[in-house]
């Protein structure tokens, strides 16, 4: 049975019509024409709506279509990547995904050019629309575009319908694109407004079928058929009594619920947030997000209203559309801390649990295999008079072990490198495993990176979901010098990591730098923070103690309650050696698992580079030794579950 929503719904909401990908100009203050490079997200604005109530804690879902290729593939996997029922997706095996492209000219110039000339999304029909699906929403929400065509008009309004016979809600956002009603030409992607008796027509015949509607002044405008907003505003009331929402920029959004007053400050309003505007591109579906969120789980207006406004400046302080809204809990902290910097994204705090509570993927499980190893496995060739280029073959057998432990269950990942293992790491791409690739130089101290000193064009090149490992021997008694250096590459690297959209593991191991006690490490994780690190995931040699783990994890925690987790490494350990340190690592809930190397690797490396043993024959041996490894922390945490955690 699927869990429900705010609403005692199995699906809060869900939105129905534009579906595409839009790809983002990257630098700021310039023409398309002068783009350089672009980010892709997912786009329009239903799409945007699912992804936004989704993070805002709504059961959301999607109705649409996108093409049988690489841009539809990208949307579904991006919808379920942040929590949205991908069901009512269809894939059109004839017509391409809709493109967008946008840039940010200025505070005031936001060009856009639609690529959707017969696209895949404007393919919906009436038989898309599954009224089962239907009946088990609390709502559906939809935009107006494709109400400018008749096929995708029946499907919403088929939708609507349905919707409204089961006792359902619904919500229009006016969503006007004078080009996407074929107002205006391809370079006037940017217009909000042209005056047209035909769309105002069309727009009317469907206002009585809603239950809220919601617009700028301008879109009230072509509602209405009236420049003048009040006017606008009656002839709406007088087709519907839905309750009225009126965007009104910085100014916020006024509600109306009866009678339209002679006055906007007259109506139902919210707090507004004194922020500097970036980009408006997207403002209104982060709006339209927090305004379900408040509708939908029964809120007052004025508590509806502050939960749109904020999730329209949070919207309009960042770069792109989907991926600037706000989780519910970075809403609820903005909301109750305030604006301290008016460029939002410049807010460290804010900024930091954007990143944090809106990562993708439950990993709440980790049991990696790691064959990051360089300088080892070239000493073991070197050693065996071995030809060192088939050490890149050997990390293909490991990640065939890897994939055979796998065997497509979640909670699974590698770490591989690029230099010696770039043939497996390719080949892990897509495959569900968690993927880390180490940057250090094996060995350095001070710390040494191998991907030069660019080190943000350098991650610019890697794809998405790849975790960011670095590996830096650390102790609270170095001398300060040495401690000066590596702050400065860790601090410089996680900001590059950060800027390319990629999670970061840090790696420390005090012991191999001097003596450790119960707070050793501890003191080294306070550090991290008080450079303003936060590793997403950190990864510990294994502690001495209960207390040394106790210690830890407090000190994570204060600082980090969004982390992702701790990974256990092996050093090389035996086997039963790292079962007593498992067992003691289980207790605590911050450590979500291992990552081990040579204790699954050595021995088929040895033996495999020696040539007294094939590529069948490695493989099964690291996979019985991986699988036992799994069996072993898996058995751990099991019974732990049964007498309770220590932290």
């Amino acid at each position: 049975m699927r869990q429900r929503g705010v609403t005692g719904r199995p699906i809060d909401v869900i939105t129905i019509g534009r579906a595409s990908v839009d790809l983002y100009g990257q630098q700021v203050g310039g023409r398309l024409e002068d783009m350089r490079g672009f980010a892709k997200y997912i786009g329009g604005s239903p799409t945007n709506m699912a992804a936004g109530t989704a993070r805002l804690g709504l059961k959301s879902a999607l109705i649409t279509r996108v093409g049988d290729e690489h841009m539809g593939r990208f949307i579904v996997e991006e919808l379920a990547r942040e929590g949205v029922d991908t069901r009512g997706i269809v894939t059109d095996p004839e017509r391409l995904t809709a493109l967008v492209l946008l840039g940010i000219r200025d505070s005031d110039t936001f060009p856009l050019i639609f690529y959707r000339e017969n696209c895949a999304d404007m393919a919906l029909c009436e038989d898309d629309i599954d009224p089962a699906f239907i009946a088990e929403a609390a709502c559906v929400t939809a935009t107006g575009t494709h109400l400018s065509h008749p096929r995708t008009e029946a499907a919403v309004l088929k939708a609507v319908r349905l919707a409204r016979a089961g006792g359902a809600r619904t919500a229009l956002d006016i969503d006007y694109r004078p080009n996407l009603w074929g107002l205006a030409g391809h370079d006037a992607g940017e217009s909000r407004f042209i005056a047209s008796a035909e769309v105002t027509e069309r727009l009317q015949a469907s206002l009585p079928l809603f239950d809220l509607i919601v617009g700028t002044e301008e879109e009230f405008h072509i509602a209405g058929g009236t420049t003048d907003t009040l006017a606008a505003l009656r002839v709406v009331r007088a087709a519907t009594p839905a309750t009225l929402v009126c965007k009104r920029g910085p100014m916020g959004a006024v509600a109306f619920e009866g009678g339209i007053p002679d006055s906007l400050e007259d109506g139902m309003s919210g707090p507004g947030f004194p922020i500097e505007v970036f980009n408006v591109l997207g403002a209104g579906d982060g709006f339209m997000s927090g305004l379900l969120r408040g509708w939908l789980a029964g809120e007052s207006w004025e508590r509806t209203l502050a939960f749109a406004n904020a999730c329209g400046a949070l919207a309009v302080s960042r770069h792109g559309c989907a991926p600037s809204y706000p989780s519910w809990e970075e809403l609820t902290f903005f909301l109750e801390r305030g604006v301290r910097v008016p460029e939002l994204r410049k807010d460290a705090a804010l900024e930091q649990i954007h990143w944090s509570t809106n990562r993708k993927v439950d990993w709440s499980t980790m049991r990696v295999f790691a064959f990051d190893h360089r300088r080892q496995l070239e000493e073991m060739a070197a050693d065996l008079n071995a030809d060192p280029a088939r050490i890149g073959d050997f990390k293909r057998l490991c990640l065939q072990a890897a994939r055979a432990v796998q065997d497509g269950a979640p909670g699974y990942g590698v770490l591989c490198d690029a230099r010696l293992g770039r043939d497996a790491l390719h080949a892990a791409a897509g495959t569900g495993l968690w993927i880390g690739r180490p940057v250090e130089r094996p060995g350095s101290r001070p710390l040494e990176l191998e991907i030069g000193p660019d080190f943000g064009s350098e991650l610019a090149e890697w794809p998405a979901g790849h975790v960011v490992k670095v590996l830096c021997v650390y102790h609270p008694d170095d001398p300060s010098e040495l401690k000066a250096h590596q702050e400065e590459v860790l601090l410089r690297l996680a900001h590059a990591a950060r800027a390319s959209g990629l999670e970061f593991l840090l790696e420390i191991i005090p012991s191999s730098a001097g003596p450790v006690g119960d707070e050793t490490t501890a003191a080294v994780i306070q550090r991290i923070y008080d450079l303003g690190i936060h590793p997403d995931w950190w990864k510990l040699e294994p502690l001495a103690g209960e207390a040394a783990w106790a210690a830890t994890c407090k000190t994570i925690e204060r600082n980090d309650p969004h982390v992702r987790g701790i990974v256990v490494l092996g050093l090389d350990a035996p086997v039963e050696v790292l079962e007593k340190s498992f067992s003691t690592a289980a207790r605590f809930d911050l450590v979500k698992g291992f990552a081990v190397g040579r204790t699954i690797f050595a021995e088929a490396a040895r033996a495999w580079l020696a040539g007294e043993i094939d590529d069948a024959r490695a493989v099964a041996d690291m996979t019985e030794r991986f699988r036992a490894l799994c069996d072993l922390w898996d058995g751990a945490r099991a019974r732990v579950g049964k007498r309770g955690t220590a932290a």
